[in-house]
């Protein structure tokens, strides 16, 4: 599923097509996807500016002048993808229609925005825009990692009574928004923390050094416009390359890249996903 940095990264890629334009028309081409699309969703946009284009966690939300926010999660094998646009950055034309094209924007700049779900695990809503911070979907999220709410001492009390293991902690939305699998295994690896340890049980020391590599890893991840593993793909339609960077996930059984080492990368399962270490250098 994509994390944070795919989330950004598409955002990004959207926003020079979207943002501050007109959806010309909205053509929404099924009753749901995973949850049902709210009532009207088509001309409750069609007519509407896109005022801003956020995110928030995995969402992507965006701000229309109806006083209402689109809010937009790409699920596990959702695309958004952009063709036709005048500014030239997406230089191939409207592509013919695809099987699981389920929601496409048709901007008033002439550019086409292409909602492609084939598992249909995405989602979309409608929320009032005044009161989106107390929609079920956003309430409880924690604070963004890139953001200045999310710091040393608000990380050390957030971890200070929790009785799990710290890998875990840190893919709890409550305490730290968009973390997912992969980004987690990659901080743990450079904070050399074990993934197993007890949240509760690190120095506020290393909970502290947790702080500046989730923001490095994240930041670099999205500079690399994220990670393509399955589905994923950037709104022109191009590839993530951060996974050419990892050092610990999906590098089972490969020799650890800590220098003087010597270890090996290992895998185990943790709350039904796969977790990737080095037992000899992270303690």
């Amino acid at each position: 599923m994509p994390e944070l940095p795919e989330v950004e990264t598409v955002r990004r890629g959207l926003a020079p097509s979207m943002e501050g334009q007109v959806i010309a028309r909205a053509d929404v081409n099924r009753a749901d996807l995973r949850w049902p699309f709210p009532e009207n969703m088509a001309d409750r946009l069609t007519g509407a500016k896109v005022t801003a284009l956020r995110r928030r966690s995995k969402y992507i939300l965006a701000d229309l002048s109806t006083g209402e926010t689109l809010i937009i999660h790409l699920g596990m094998s959702g695309r958004m993808t952009v063709s036709g646009d005048p500014l030239g950055q997406f230089h191939h034309d409207h592509p013919a229609p695809a099987k699981h094209d389920h929601v496409v924007f048709h901007m008033d700049n002439g550019a086409r925005v292409t909602f492609n779900d084939a598992r249909r695990f995405g989602a979309m809503d409608l929320a009032n825009t005044a009161m989106l911070d107390e929609h079920w979907l956003i309430e409880s999220i924690g604070p963004e990692p890139l953001g200045n709410d999310f710091n040393e001492s608000y990380l050390c009390v957030a971890l200070s009574k929790r009785n799990m293991p710290i890998k875990t902690a840190l893919l709890d939305q409550h305490v730290v928004a968009g973390l997912g699998n992969i980004y987690v295994c990659e901080v743990l690896f450079r904070a050399h923390i074990n993934p197993t340890r007890k949240a509760k049980d690190l120095s506020k020391k290393r909970i502290a050094s947790l702080v500046p590599i989730i923001r490095d890893v994240l930041s670099e991840a999205i500079a690399a416009g994220g990670s393509s593993l399955k589905d994923y793909r950037q709104a022109d339609g191009e590839l993530g390359y951060f996974q050419h960077g990892f050092q610990a996930y999906d590098r089972e059984n490969d020799p650890c890249q800590t220098p003087d080492c010597g270890g090996t990368i290992a895998r185990i399962t943790q709350s039904g996903r796969s977790t990737f270490y080095c037992p000899k250098c992270q303690r």
